[in-house]
C-alpha cells in the first residue's frame, strides 16, 4: 500500500519531540508540530483510509468510478485543509500538496488503475488528476 504522507509527518513530529526532550534541538528550531499538528495528521489519515477502502471495493472500475473516488478524497482533503485554516493552523503547503497528489496516484496504480492512460482518455494534464477539485 502506498505510504500515507501523514505517516511521515507523524514520524517527523515524534523525531523532533525526542530531539527537544534530549536537548539536541532548540525549541526555536522546532517546526514539525506546527507544520503538522495532530488535527491535520488525524484528519488526513481518516480521509486517506476512506479513500483506500473505496478503492479496495472497486471491481473493474470505469473512469467515472475512479474519478468519483478521486473527487471524494480531494473534496474531503479540502475540508481538512479548510478546518486547519479556521483553527489558525497552516494546513497543506507545497510539499504536502505534492505528497498528497503522489499518494493518490500511487494508490490508484496499486489498485490497477493506469493513471496516465486515464488522464489521456479524459484530457487531463499529466499529474493533474486531482486538479479539478483541489483547493489546497
Amino acid at each position: 500500500m502506498a505510504r500515507r504522507p501523514s505517516d511521515e509527518w507523524r514520524r517527523r513530529v515524534a523525531e523532533e519531540a525526542a530531539e527537544l526532550e534530549q536537548g539536541s534541538l532548540s525549541p526555536a528550531d522546532a517546526s514539525a508540530a506546527v507544520l503538522w499538528p495532530e488535527s491535520l495528521r488525524s484528519g488526513t489519515d481518516s480521509v486517506l483510509a476512506a479513500f483506500e477502502g473505496e478503492l479496495r471495493a472497486l471491481a473493474s472500475p470505469s473512469d467515472e468510478d475512479v474519478l468519483g473516488a478521486v473527487r471524494r478524497v480531494v473534496l474531503a482533503l479540502n475540508k481538512v485543509n479548510e478546518q486547519q485554516g479556521r483553527a489558525g493552523s497552516i494546513g497543506y503547503e507545497t510539499g504536502e500538496r505534492e505528497e498528497l497528489c503522489e499518494y493518490i496516484d500511487a494508490s490508484l496504480e496499486e489498485f490497477g488503475i493506469d493513471v496516465r492512460a486515464l488522464e489521456a482518455r479524459r484530457g487531463i494534464d499529466r499529474g493533474e488528476i486531482a486538479g479539478n477539485w483541489r483547493e489546497w
